[in-house]
């Protein structure tokens, strides 16, 4: 049984130069991507990271996102780097220039940080949504186009607008809570391949009789 392209193959789709195999275009060390996540992007895929913006080396936050996800053009992931202090009367970061304006008062560089970004497994990311620092979008989770993401996201849960609310979830508790013991993004592909028709038809009981020792 063929069992589909292999998860370390760039472009997954023959004469196809658009889409790209995540894992295989990413070279930042803080930045973790799993197999069979895909980008999508007309301009050019393999430019990925600069849509990871301020994401310093310094801070050392991660961006890290699961299988079988979809990502689509514009998808942008704000990382702590770009957070200011809210604190003062200004937000203006003065520090960061020295010449006089740095070593001024204890904890001048201590930038809120918000914690590692987590995009969970079978999440579709719609074009030009933004996700905003320490996020965590829960497995299954659907980011409509342009909404901008600054809470958290339950699992199964659609989400849209500025900022970002659930619109709807995707499938009932009972069905939720069912998806996440499967846990299907973690089989061996040949069992996912079998489990193709379940999983596009939304048939949870064919997909739970496939499972691993079911």
């Amino acid at each position: 049984m063929e069992t589909g392209p292999s998860p370390d193959t760039r472009y997954p789709m023959a004469g196809i130069d658009r889409l790209v195999f995540l894992k295989t275009v990413v070279t930042n060390p803080n930045i973790r991507v799993g197999d069979y996540t895909y980008y999508d992007d007309p301009d050019d895929p393999t430019g990925f990271e600069r849509n990871v913006l301020y994401h310093f080396d310094f801070i050392g936050d991660r961006l890290i996102i699961g299988r079988f996800c979809q990502i689509a053009a514009g998808a942008t992931f704000v990382m702590n780097g770009g957070n200011h202090r809210t604190d003062g009367i200004s937000t203006f970061p003065f520090a960061v220039f020295g010449q006089g304006w740095s070593d001024r008062f204890e904890g001048e560089l201590a930038m809120p940080v918000k914690g590692d970004t987590v995009i969970g497994n079978d999440v579709w990311l719609g074009h030009d949504c933004m996700i905003m620092p320490g996020v965590t979008l829960g497995d299954g989770a659907i980011v409509a186009t342009r909404a901008v993401v600054a809470g958290d996201v339950p699992p199964y849960a659609v989400v849209a607008g500025n900022p970002a609310r659930v619109i709807r979830r995707r499938f009932d508790d009972a069905a939720i809570d069912r998806l996440l013991a499967l846990k299907w993004w973690d089989w061996d592909i040949a069992t996912i391949t079998r489990a193709i028709p379940a999983l596009a038809g939304a048939d949870l009981d064919a997909l739970e009789a496939l499972a691993p020792g079911g």
